[in-house]
């Protein structure tokens, strides 16, 4: 059985002992029957898990059905998304590509010259694969000839001056009495790369520079020194899979769009599913308020946690004198979600937790820490407003999980989210008696 399959069977199961017509659910979810009814049968599936989640309210579902519904639809709205591919790895809008290239490992190469011929030369080369942090971390020395060192590896053997005591090899550097050797230029540690939702992890280094390449042994008499030259310690690998929507709409249809473009040369407005390929198509903007929504998935056997979230703004611009287009004329419902609130407008934004409510009952406000694994996925629910600015922004996550700790960005596809103010600006609604955009 697919997983659309299995969703629609988890929701006429809940229908049928219910007891519930399709009519009297439909008011209730505010839909149409019809478009209830290709629900339950498997021929259609909910754009957002708002719909399921006042569905199986309206069922009575206990606590353990309403996460066996929600990760049902979970697994088939990423397969949906993904056009076939395995659900493991859900693409909503934008796809997390979250395991950064592993660095090299700090390396400790210490070269042996005796007269007659070079000696070995003990070391920690860098296994396969990114080194995790903390308590667990661990090297491992392996012995190399010191003529089978590579260009490759980052290491610089210098040599110090010769004294009479200097055949012994020092392990520190205040091993004996002779001279230290000096530290190699650029050896200090880089920052670390940020993985992000939507994009390849994009290291940085102090100054902008790259680590220099091996430097051979200068020429001297036969000394033993060692040199040690640090290199990049490599990121731990993400434990998470994120799916990031840009374009949610309130109750699924109230949204506005900032645009240059006169309404005449404006298309209808579409619904949320391809708003945003409407969006891209007339460079419109999101029109004082912007909901994001992330799906976290774990991607390995243990769990890992959500510390918190921030917000980053990266630019501050004067809000452009565009026209605003509703989506909507006012579609209401019954149902608020709890979010993470953003005022953009502030000088350091904070996601700030905020209740919602269902028919009256009131939902409790998102709260960190949150718990993720592959069997637990996560749905967090942010809504940015501005009344003053055209911002730029993007989220930061604090995780910590069995291979570390470390920040996944959230953004819209490698680019900042972009939302703009709209006070003042001429709006605009979709007449569909007339066929055209109206004030």
């Amino acid at each position: 059985m697919g997983e659309a399959e299995n969703f629609a069977r988890l929701m006429r199961e809940l229908k049928e002992r219910a007891g519930l017509s399709y009519g009297a659910l439909a008011r209730r979810l505010h839909t149409s029957t019809s478009t209830l009814h290709r629900y339950c049968n498997g021929d259609a599936l909910p754009a957002e898990f708002a719909v399921v989640d006042r569905f199986a309210r309206a069922c009575g579902a206990s606590p353990a059905e309403a996460v066996d519904l929600h990760r049902a639809w979970l697994l088939a709205d990423a397969r949906r998304r993904a056009g076939g591919e395995p659900a493991a790895a859900p693409a909503l809008e934008t796809q997390a590509v979250l395991e950064p290239e592993p660095e090299p490992e700090p390396v400790v190469v210490v070269v042996v010259a005796p007269e007659p011929e070079p000696a070995a030369a003990v070391g920690s080369r860098p296994g396969p694969g990114p080194l995790p942090r903390g308590p667990w971390y661990r090297r491992r020395a392996v012995v190399v000839a010191a003529a089978g060192v590579t260009a490759g590896a980052v290491a610089v053997a210098l040599l110090a001056a010769a004294g009479p005591e200097l055949r012994a090899p020092r392990t520190g550097a205040g091993a004996g009495a002779g001279p230290t050797a000096p530290s190699a230029p650029g050896s200090g540690p880089a920052s670390a790369p940020v993985p992000t939702a939507t994009g390849a992890p994009q290291p940085t280094a102090p100054g902008g520079g790259s680590a220099p390449g091996p430097v051979p042994p200068a020429a001297s008499p036969p000394v033993t020194a060692t040199a040690t030259a640090s290199a990049p310690h490599a990121a731990p690998v993400v434990p998470l899979k994120a799916a990031v929507r840009t374009h949610v709409w309130a109750a699924g249809c109230d949204h506005a769009y900032l645009a240059e473009r006169g309404p005449g040369s404006v298309p209808p407005p579409p619904v949320e599913a391809d708003a945003p390929a409407w969006a891209s198509a007339q460079r419109a903007v999101h029109a004082g308020t912007q909901i994001v929504e992330v799906t976290l998935h774990g991607t390995g056997g243990g769990a890992v946690v959500l510390e918190d979230m921030e917000v980053r703004v990266a630019a501050r611009r004067t809000p452009p004198a565009w026209n605003v287009y509703q989506m909507s004329q006012g579609c209401g419902g019954g149902l608020t979600p709890a979010v993470f609130a953003v005022n953009l407008d502030a000088p350091r934004p904070l996601a700030r937790p905020v209740a919602g409510n269902d028919a009256g009952k009131a939902l409790p406000a998102p709260s960190f820490p949150l718990r993720v694994s592959a069997a637990e996925p996560v749905v967090l629910r942010v809504e940015a407003v501005t009344t003053g600015c055209d911002c730029d922004w993007s989220l930061d996550l604090r995780w910590t999980g069995p291979s570390g700790s470390g920040t996944l960005r959230i953004d819209d596809g490698g680019r900042p989210l972009r939302t703009s103010a709209a006070t003042g600006r001429p709006v605009y609604g979709y007449a569909l008696e007339q066929g055209r955009w109206a004030r």
